[in-house]
């Protein structure tokens, strides 16, 4: 069964850079197109940025120019870096798949940007 653990969320200033990572157990991985998503209190859970198993990514309006998804199938690793943070983006970031039947959720890693 494919496990999902994200990592490398934080406190953080308006304006400042988070590198997320998700990692992922399962031979498949490489195979599936990945996305992150975030969720803020109250509000639904919504994709912010998707790759492909082939590398073609997109964004939500929201962060494009800023967020950059990336994936290293070799290390079973989806990344996301996020710069010129916003109070706005602060939210629970989880990553799964974008289309299918979703991976069990993990349990996200938290992001804080102060103003």
């Amino acid at each position: 069964q494919v496990q999902l653990v994200e990592s490398g969320g934080g406190l953080v200033q308006a304006g400042g850079s988070l590198r997320l990572s998700c990692a992922a157990s399962g031979s498949l991985f490489s195979m599936y197109d990945m996305g992150w998503y975030r969720q803020a209190p109250g509000k639904q859970r919504d994709l912010v940025a998707s790759i492909t198993s082939s590398g073609t990514t997109d964004y939500a309006d929201s962060v494009k120019g800023r967020f950059t998804i990336s994936r290293d199938n070799a290390k079973n690793t989806v990344y996301l870096q996020m710069n010129s943070l916003k109070p706005e983006d602060t939210a629970v970031y989880y990553c799964n798949k974008v289309r299918g039947i979703y991976i069990k959720w993990g349990q996200g890693t938290q992001v804080t940007v102060s103003s």
